[in-house]
């Protein structure tokens, strides 16, 4: 089911029936301010599961997910003044933060080394569905098995529409994927230069 939404004022209809889908235990696709995410609710084990099974990759390699906001992120990871200043500053915004994640976070989306990747899109979409399912969700990009970034909503159906239960249609996506930054102990390590600006990292 394809649903075109606003990306700006998204319709409060299609931001529950979205929302009712991931409590469904059902997988969605939506805009954010880099790529088209797959996602589902950030505490349904067999969802994330589908989710790795439709990207073919291991679960060695958790996806990161989405936090509606910086006080959120402090459920979900351990916040140091330094890592708090920087993601204020730079959030919401195109980056994934690295951080040691919290007992909130499951163990399908931890490193070997205890640490989570968070994201807070400056997209209102996506802001809207967290805030309405009342947790994160995942947000991993939608490729094809080339890993190519597909940013037509209608292409995104042909390739994954067997697969989930909706896709948002917030237009088609200038993509490219997000900045990753690691702020684990205090030291600031550009895992992938993406769209944020990573020039005070380096």
């Amino acid at each position: 089911m394809l649903l075109s939404i606003n990306e700006k004022n998204p319709q409060t209809r299609l931001i529950r029936k979205a929302v009712e889908a991931l409590r469904n235990g059902g997988i969605i696709i939506y805009p954010t301010d880099t790529v088209y995410g797959i996602g589902c609710d950030l505490y349904n084990k067999r969802a994330i599961e589908k989710i790795h099974e439709l990207k073919r990759r291991s679960q060695k390699q958790p996806f990161s997910f989405i936090c509606a906001d910086l006080r959120d992120i402090s459920q979900y990871a351990l916040v140091t003044n330094y890592a708090y200043k920087t993601m204020k500053r730079l959030l919401p915004g195109p980056y994934t933060f690295i951080l040691p994640a919290s007992r909130l976070v499951p163990k399908i989306l931890m490193t070997k080394r205890q640490t989570t990747g968070i994201r807070v899109p400056a997209n209102e979409i996506c802001l809207s569905l967290v805030r309405e399912l009342g947790h994160p969700i995942i947000s991993t990009s939608a490729s094809t098995d080339k890993d190519e970034i597909l940013s037509d909503p209608e292409e995104i159906r042909d390739r994954y529409g067997h697969a989930v239960e909706l896709i948002l249609d917030g237009g088609i996506l200038t993509s490219e994927m997000s900045s990753v930054i690691s702020l684990v102990d205090d030291v600031p390590e550009v895992i992938r230069a993406g769209k944020g600006d990573v020039s005070e990292f380096t």
